[in-house]
């Protein structure tokens, strides 16, 4: 039997190139759709389901590997395991070339190792990185870059990134672009941060 083609991705923004979504130069990929709905989310924009752009798994995996040099790529949303199915085989590509995966959740990892769901496992064993939990607007995080509120935990699921290296606790970094007449800021600001 053969293996059905992955389900298409609804994608909001891809940058090829930027260190302020997770270690080293990073392909980050921001997912349209999320069910959380947390206070304060910083890509509010990114929560419907409806919006975004179409794309083919393998048409994201060919830019990734065509794109820069970079280190890895960095999933973020929305929410990526609601799209883990197309999501798992990306992730499982880039690793496969070599490239390190980053995933920030919302879902807890204990809740994602609950579910009964292949996809969220194959995706969950395509990631070396996972920064989870919902994001609270009264905690700040201002001590570990790449993450947003203190109850939030960063995972080590393999051995390629160790989250105490002194990376982890770095100044944060925003960056601006200016795209197609589009403002897009990247990284986590401080309050304040910017003049």
């Amino acid at each position: 039997m053969v293996d059905p083609a992955p389900p298409t991705l609804r994608v909001a923004l891809e940058l090829p190139d930027t260190d302020a979504e997770g270690p080293g130069r990073r392909y980050a990929i921001w997912v349209q759709g999320c069910p959380l709905r947390c206070a304060g989310c910083c890509n509010a924009e990114l929560l419907t389901f409806g919006g975004g752009r179409l794309v083919a798994p393998a048409d994201l995996i060919a830019r990734i590997l065509a794109g820069p040099a970079t280190e890895g790529i960095t999933l973020l949303g929305g929410e990526p395991f609601a799209q883990a199915a197309g999501l798992a085989v990306v992730a499982g590509a880039v690793r496969a070339a070599g490239l390190g995966v980053m995933v920030f959740t919302g879902f807890t990892l204990d809740d994602l190792r609950a579910r009964d769901d292949p996809a969220v496992a194959r995706l969950l064993a395509a990631t070396d990185l996972l920064v989870d939990g919902t994001f609270d607007r009264a905690r700040p995080d201002t001590r570990r870059r790449w993450v947003g509120s203190t109850n939030q935990r960063t995972h080590a699921l393999t051995t390629r990134y160790d989250p105490e290296s002194t990376a982890f606790y770095a100044p944060r970094t925003t960056e601006l672009r200016l795209s197609d007449g589009r403002l897009i800021v990247s990284g986590w600001p401080l309050t304040g941060a910017l003049p």
